[in-house]
Protein backbone atom coordinates (compact mmCIF):
# COMPACT_ATOMS: atom_id res chain seq x y z
CA UNK A 1 0.00 0.00 0.00
CA UNK A 2 1.32 3.82 -0.55
CA UNK A 3 2.61 5.86 1.61
CA UNK A 4 -0.24 8.31 0.40
CA UNK A 5 -2.62 5.42 0.16
CA UNK A 6 -2.29 4.58 3.90
CA UNK A 7 -3.10 7.85 5.49
CA UNK A 8 -6.38 8.33 3.98
CA UNK A 9 -6.92 5.13 6.41
CA UNK A 10 -4.66 5.92 9.04
CA UNK A 11 -6.26 9.23 11.02
CA UNK A 12 -4.12 9.23 14.09
CA UNK A 13 -3.01 12.42 15.26
CA UNK A 14 0.96 13.84 15.17
CA UNK A 15 2.72 15.44 18.52
CA UNK A 16 1.28 18.91 17.09
CA UNK A 17 -2.32 18.01 17.01
CA UNK A 18 -1.96 15.87 20.41
CA UNK A 19 -0.20 19.28 21.98
CA UNK A 20 -3.35 21.16 20.00
CA UNK A 21 -5.50 18.71 22.06
CA UNK A 22 -3.72 18.51 25.38
CA UNK A 23 -3.78 22.27 25.09
CA UNK A 24 -7.73 23.27 24.93
CA UNK A 25 -8.47 20.32 26.75
CA UNK A 26 -6.43 21.79 29.74
CA UNK A 27 -7.41 25.67 29.07
CA UNK A 28 -11.45 24.29 28.84
CA UNK A 29 -11.30 22.10 31.77
CA UNK A 30 -9.43 24.61 33.85
CA UNK A 31 -11.84 27.42 32.78
CA UNK A 32 -15.45 25.77 32.11
CA UNK A 33 -16.53 24.47 35.79
CA UNK A 34 -20.28 22.86 35.55
CA UNK A 35 -21.06 26.66 37.49
CA UNK A 36 -20.13 28.85 34.55
CA UNK A 37 -22.06 26.79 32.21
CA UNK A 38 -25.21 27.08 34.78
CA UNK A 39 -24.26 31.14 35.33
CA UNK A 40 -24.03 31.59 31.60
CA UNK A 41 -27.59 30.16 31.14
CA UNK A 42 -30.14 30.98 29.42
CA UNK A 43 -28.24 32.75 26.80
CA UNK A 44 -25.70 30.51 26.75
CA UNK A 45 -22.75 33.06 26.43
CA UNK A 46 -19.88 33.93 28.69
CA UNK A 47 -17.93 37.29 27.62
CA UNK A 48 -15.27 37.02 29.48
CA UNK A 49 -14.52 33.73 28.86
CA UNK A 50 -15.34 34.02 25.15
CA UNK A 51 -12.15 36.55 25.36
CA UNK A 52 -9.66 34.05 27.03
CA UNK A 53 -11.03 31.68 24.51
CA UNK A 54 -9.62 34.67 22.16
CA UNK A 55 -5.87 34.90 23.90
CA UNK A 56 -5.86 31.19 23.40
CA UNK A 57 -6.12 31.50 19.76
CA UNK A 58 -9.09 29.94 18.90
CA UNK A 59 -10.33 32.97 16.90
CA UNK A 60 -7.49 33.36 14.74
CA UNK A 61 -6.18 29.82 14.22
CA UNK A 62 -7.52 28.63 11.21
CA UNK A 63 -7.34 31.86 9.28
CA UNK A 64 -5.21 32.23 6.57
CA UNK A 65 -1.39 33.77 7.17
CA UNK A 66 -2.22 36.67 5.17
CA UNK A 67 -4.77 37.67 7.09
CA UNK A 68 -3.31 37.12 10.67
CA UNK A 69 -4.20 33.44 10.95
CA UNK A 70 -2.11 30.13 11.28
CA UNK A 71 -3.11 28.41 8.66
CA UNK A 72 -4.51 25.95 11.24
CA UNK A 73 -6.52 22.84 9.28
CA UNK A 74 -9.77 21.22 9.97
CA UNK A 75 -8.17 18.29 11.63
CA UNK A 76 -6.88 21.00 14.21
CA UNK A 77 -10.23 23.02 14.40
CA UNK A 78 -12.12 19.86 15.23
CA UNK A 79 -9.84 18.81 18.02
CA UNK A 80 -10.50 22.43 19.60
CA UNK A 81 -14.52 21.43 19.18
CA UNK A 82 -14.50 18.14 20.81
CA UNK A 83 -12.43 19.94 24.04
CA UNK A 84 -15.44 22.70 24.02
CA UNK A 85 -18.01 19.86 23.87
CA UNK A 86 -16.87 18.01 26.50
CA UNK A 87 -17.69 20.90 28.66
CA UNK A 88 -19.63 22.58 26.93
CA UNK A 89 -18.68 26.29 26.90
CA UNK A 90 -20.78 28.79 26.11
CA UNK A 91 -18.89 30.75 23.74
CA UNK A 92 -19.98 30.81 19.71
CA UNK A 93 -16.55 29.86 18.77
CA UNK A 94 -17.81 27.01 15.91
CA UNK A 95 -20.19 29.85 14.12
CA UNK A 96 -17.61 32.19 14.18
CA UNK A 97 -14.86 30.07 13.63
CA UNK A 98 -16.80 29.27 10.04
CA UNK A 99 -18.02 32.42 9.04
CA UNK A 100 -14.80 33.78 10.07
CA UNK A 101 -13.53 31.82 7.36
CA UNK A 102 -15.66 32.17 4.98
CA UNK A 103 -14.93 36.16 4.92
CA UNK A 104 -11.37 35.37 4.29
CA UNK A 105 -12.08 32.97 1.61
CA UNK A 106 -14.52 34.98 -0.89
CA UNK A 107 -12.49 38.41 0.73
CA UNK A 108 -13.95 41.73 0.77
CA UNK A 109 -14.47 42.21 4.38
CA UNK A 110 -10.44 42.17 5.54
CA UNK A 111 -11.43 44.60 8.48
CA UNK A 112 -14.42 42.90 9.52
CA UNK A 113 -11.87 39.60 9.25
CA UNK A 114 -9.08 41.48 11.08
CA UNK A 115 -11.84 42.27 14.04
CA UNK A 116 -13.18 38.84 14.16
CA UNK A 117 -9.89 37.40 14.31
CA UNK A 118 -9.53 39.65 17.48
CA UNK A 119 -12.77 38.26 18.91
CA UNK A 120 -13.67 41.96 18.82
CA UNK A 121 -16.84 41.35 16.45
CA UNK A 122 -18.68 38.02 16.35
CA UNK A 123 -19.57 37.05 12.94
CA UNK A 124 -22.20 33.98 12.18
CA UNK A 125 -23.76 32.37 9.52
CA UNK A 126 -27.29 31.43 8.23
CA UNK A 127 -27.01 27.92 7.64
CA UNK A 128 -29.75 27.73 5.39
CA UNK A 129 -30.43 29.78 1.93
CA UNK A 130 -32.31 32.72 2.21
CA UNK A 131 -35.80 32.47 0.18
CA UNK A 132 -36.99 36.05 -0.31
CA UNK A 133 -37.85 37.79 2.99
CA UNK A 134 -38.07 34.67 5.35
CA UNK A 135 -36.61 35.06 8.31
CA UNK A 136 -34.91 31.73 9.89
CA UNK A 137 -33.47 30.69 13.10
CA UNK A 138 -29.42 31.36 12.96
CA UNK A 139 -26.88 29.77 15.47
CA UNK A 140 -25.22 32.76 18.00
CA UNK A 141 -27.34 35.60 15.80
CA UNK A 142 -28.45 36.40 19.49
CA UNK A 143 -24.55 37.56 19.96
CA UNK A 144 -23.40 38.20 16.65
CA UNK A 145 -24.02 41.99 14.47
CA UNK A 146 -22.76 40.37 11.45
CA UNK A 147 -24.42 37.23 9.42
CA UNK A 148 -23.25 35.97 6.64
CA UNK A 149 -26.02 34.45 4.20
CA UNK A 150 -26.85 32.84 0.69
CA UNK A 151 -28.93 35.02 -1.42
CA UNK A 152 -30.74 34.87 -4.88
CA UNK A 153 -28.01 38.41 -5.19
CA UNK A 154 -24.92 36.02 -3.74
CA UNK A 155 -23.38 35.89 -0.77
CA UNK A 156 -24.75 38.97 1.67
CA UNK A 157 -23.12 40.16 4.88
CA UNK A 158 -25.70 41.57 7.20
CA UNK A 159 -24.51 43.89 9.40
CA UNK A 160 -26.87 44.98 12.66
CA UNK A 161 -26.89 47.34 14.65
CA UNK A 162 -27.64 45.40 17.85
CA UNK A 163 -27.44 41.18 18.01
CA UNK A 164 -31.13 40.05 16.97
CA UNK A 165 -33.56 39.16 20.25
CA UNK A 166 -32.64 35.81 22.06
CA UNK A 167 -35.18 32.53 21.26
CA UNK A 168 -35.06 30.36 24.32
CA UNK A 169 -33.98 26.84 23.39
CA UNK A 170 -33.26 23.54 24.84
CA UNK A 171 -29.77 23.61 24.44
CA UNK A 172 -28.60 27.12 26.01
CA UNK A 173 -27.65 28.50 22.80
CA UNK A 174 -27.43 32.33 21.64
CA UNK A 175 -30.55 30.98 19.24
CA UNK A 176 -32.22 33.89 17.49
CA UNK A 177 -34.52 35.11 13.89
CA UNK A 178 -32.29 36.42 11.57
CA UNK A 179 -34.30 38.63 9.18
CA UNK A 180 -33.14 39.21 5.70
CA UNK A 181 -34.19 42.35 5.44
CA UNK A 182 -32.70 44.29 8.93
CA UNK A 183 -29.24 45.96 9.16
CA UNK A 184 -26.85 47.34 6.55
CA UNK A 185 -26.49 44.74 3.24
CA UNK A 186 -23.38 44.35 1.50
CA UNK A 187 -22.76 41.89 -1.57
CA UNK A 188 -19.99 40.00 -1.02
CA UNK A 189 -19.47 37.44 -3.99
CA UNK A 190 -21.26 35.73 -6.57
CA UNK A 191 -20.98 33.32 -8.89
CA UNK A 192 -20.45 29.09 -8.50
CA UNK A 193 -17.28 29.70 -6.64
CA UNK A 194 -18.96 31.72 -3.94
CA UNK A 195 -21.84 29.17 -4.20
CA UNK A 196 -19.13 26.58 -3.64
CA UNK A 197 -17.57 28.42 -0.79
CA UNK A 198 -20.39 28.87 1.22
CA UNK A 199 -21.82 25.19 0.73
CA UNK A 200 -18.05 24.47 2.18
CA UNK A 201 -18.73 26.85 5.32
CA UNK A 202 -21.98 24.63 5.55
CA UNK A 203 -20.36 21.22 5.85
CA UNK A 204 -17.51 23.08 8.21
CA UNK A 205 -20.12 24.06 10.89
CA UNK A 206 -21.66 20.28 10.72
CA UNK A 207 -18.43 19.20 10.93
CA UNK A 208 -17.25 21.15 13.66
CA UNK A 209 -20.65 21.04 15.80
CA UNK A 210 -20.08 17.31 15.22
CA UNK A 211 -16.99 17.25 17.00
CA UNK A 212 -18.50 19.23 19.74
CA UNK A 213 -21.30 16.79 20.42
CA UNK A 214 -18.36 14.02 20.17
CA UNK A 215 -16.92 15.90 23.15
CA UNK A 216 -20.68 16.24 24.84
CA UNK A 217 -21.06 12.41 24.60
CA UNK A 218 -17.39 11.76 25.99
CA UNK A 219 -18.38 13.72 29.08
CA UNK A 220 -21.38 12.36 29.49
CA UNK A 221 -19.82 8.87 29.25
CA UNK A 222 -17.18 9.87 32.34
CA UNK A 223 -20.26 11.05 34.25
CA UNK A 224 -22.03 7.46 34.28
CA UNK A 225 -18.83 5.25 34.29
CA UNK A 226 -17.87 7.31 37.48
CA UNK A 227 -20.83 6.98 39.18
CA UNK A 228 -21.29 3.13 38.31
CA UNK A 229 -17.70 2.86 39.54
CA UNK A 230 -18.58 4.47 43.20
CA UNK A 231 -22.79 3.72 43.60
CA UNK A 232 -23.28 0.14 45.51
CA UNK A 233 -25.62 -2.10 45.64
CA UNK A 234 -25.96 -5.55 47.30
CA UNK A 235 -22.19 -4.94 48.59
CA UNK A 236 -21.03 -4.87 45.01
CA UNK A 237 -20.65 -1.83 42.55
CA UNK A 238 -23.51 -0.91 40.39
CA UNK A 239 -20.80 -1.24 37.02
CA UNK A 240 -20.19 -4.82 38.20
CA UNK A 241 -23.80 -5.65 36.63
CA UNK A 242 -24.41 -6.16 33.14
CA UNK A 243 -27.58 -4.46 32.95
CA UNK A 244 -25.55 -1.20 34.00
CA UNK A 245 -21.85 -1.72 32.09
CA UNK A 246 -23.29 -3.29 29.01
CA UNK A 247 -24.98 -0.31 28.00
CA UNK A 248 -22.25 1.71 28.43
CA UNK A 249 -19.79 0.02 26.84
CA UNK A 250 -22.23 0.36 23.64
CA UNK A 251 -21.83 4.06 23.91
CA UNK A 252 -18.42 3.14 23.96
CA UNK A 253 -18.50 1.92 20.97
CA UNK A 254 -20.64 5.04 19.52
CA UNK A 255 -18.43 7.41 20.57
CA UNK A 256 -15.16 5.53 19.08
CA UNK A 257 -16.60 5.47 15.80
CA UNK A 258 -18.50 8.86 15.63
CA UNK A 259 -14.68 10.25 16.59
CA UNK A 260 -13.00 8.45 14.13
CA UNK A 261 -15.58 9.30 11.30
CA UNK A 262 -14.92 13.18 13.05
CA UNK A 263 -11.21 12.77 12.33
CA UNK A 264 -11.43 10.73 8.99
CA UNK A 265 -14.08 13.71 7.40
CA UNK A 266 -11.37 16.43 9.06
CA UNK A 267 -8.91 14.93 6.75
CA UNK A 268 -10.57 14.00 3.79
CA UNK A 269 -11.84 18.02 4.17
CA UNK A 270 -8.96 19.44 4.42
CA UNK A 271 -6.75 17.37 2.02
CA UNK A 272 -9.92 16.26 -0.51
CA UNK A 273 -12.29 18.08 -0.27
CA UNK A 274 -14.05 17.25 -3.15
CA UNK A 275 -13.48 13.40 -3.26
CA UNK A 276 -15.33 12.41 -0.23
CA UNK A 277 -18.52 15.33 0.25
CA UNK A 278 -20.58 13.48 2.00
CA UNK A 279 -17.97 13.10 5.03
CA UNK A 280 -19.54 15.81 7.49
CA UNK A 281 -23.19 15.15 6.87
CA UNK A 282 -22.06 11.42 8.03
CA UNK A 283 -20.07 12.62 10.65
CA UNK A 284 -22.64 14.99 12.08
CA UNK A 285 -25.63 12.39 11.98
CA UNK A 286 -23.51 10.09 14.05
CA UNK A 287 -22.25 12.00 16.29
CA UNK A 288 -25.46 13.33 17.26
CA UNK A 289 -26.82 9.67 17.87
CA UNK A 290 -24.31 9.12 20.05
CA UNK A 291 -24.34 12.13 21.96
CA UNK A 292 -27.76 11.61 22.98
CA UNK A 293 -27.47 7.91 24.00
CA UNK A 294 -24.52 8.53 25.60
CA UNK A 295 -26.52 11.29 27.48
CA UNK A 296 -29.57 8.93 27.94
CA UNK A 297 -27.73 6.21 28.74
CA UNK A 298 -25.23 7.62 31.87
CA UNK A 299 -28.41 9.62 33.10
CA UNK A 300 -30.38 6.46 33.50
CA UNK A 301 -27.36 4.64 34.95
CA UNK A 302 -27.23 7.48 38.00
CA UNK A 303 -31.21 6.55 38.44
CA UNK A 304 -33.29 9.08 39.93
CA UNK A 305 -30.31 11.71 40.49
CA UNK A 306 -29.81 11.49 36.78
CA UNK A 307 -33.07 12.73 36.05
CA UNK A 308 -32.59 16.21 38.39
CA UNK A 309 -31.79 19.75 37.14
CA UNK A 310 -28.91 19.56 40.01
CA UNK A 311 -27.00 16.60 38.27
CA UNK A 312 -24.48 17.54 35.65
CA UNK A 313 -25.80 15.32 33.36
CA UNK A 314 -28.60 17.54 32.64
CA UNK A 315 -26.33 20.12 31.25
CA UNK A 316 -24.92 17.48 28.70
CA UNK A 317 -28.58 15.85 27.83
CA UNK A 318 -30.52 18.82 27.31
CA UNK A 319 -27.30 20.10 24.58
CA UNK A 320 -27.34 16.84 23.44
CA UNK A 321 -30.30 17.19 22.48
CA UNK A 322 -30.47 20.99 21.23
CA UNK A 323 -27.16 21.44 19.61
CA UNK A 324 -28.16 18.72 17.39
CA UNK A 325 -30.87 20.10 15.70
CA UNK A 326 -29.34 23.83 15.46
CA UNK A 327 -28.30 23.18 11.97
CA UNK A 328 -32.06 21.70 11.28
CA UNK A 329 -33.71 18.49 10.64
CA UNK A 330 -31.31 15.41 11.00
CA UNK A 331 -33.40 13.58 8.90
CA UNK A 332 -32.72 15.86 5.75
CA UNK A 333 -28.72 15.20 6.45
CA UNK A 334 -29.20 11.53 6.36
CA UNK A 335 -30.84 11.80 3.13
CA UNK A 336 -28.25 13.89 1.33
CA UNK A 337 -25.75 11.06 2.83
CA UNK A 338 -27.68 8.80 0.89
CA UNK A 339 -28.65 10.38 -2.50
CA UNK A 340 -24.26 11.33 -2.15
CA UNK A 341 -23.35 7.52 -1.35
CA UNK A 342 -26.13 6.27 -4.37
CA UNK A 343 -24.29 8.54 -6.95
CA UNK A 344 -21.57 7.14 -6.66
CA UNK A 345 -22.69 2.81 -7.56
Amino acid sequence: MERFELRRQDFRLDEDQQAVREGFGDFFTKQVPSSLVRDAEPLGFDADLWQRVVAMGATSMALPEAVGGDDATLVDLVLVAEELGRVVAPVPLISHVVASRLLARVGGADELVAAAAEGERIVTLALQPVVGTNRQLVPDAAVARDVLAWTDEGLVLHTLAEPAAHVPNQGSTPLAWFDPAAGERTVLATGPEAAAACRAAYAEWKLLTAAALVGIAQSALDLGVEFAKTRRTLGVAIGSLQGVAFPLADVVTEIAGARNLVQKAAWYATHEPASRPELPLAAFVHAAHAATEAAWVSAHTQGGLGFTVEADISLFFLRAKGWSVLGGDPGQDRRQVAAALLATV
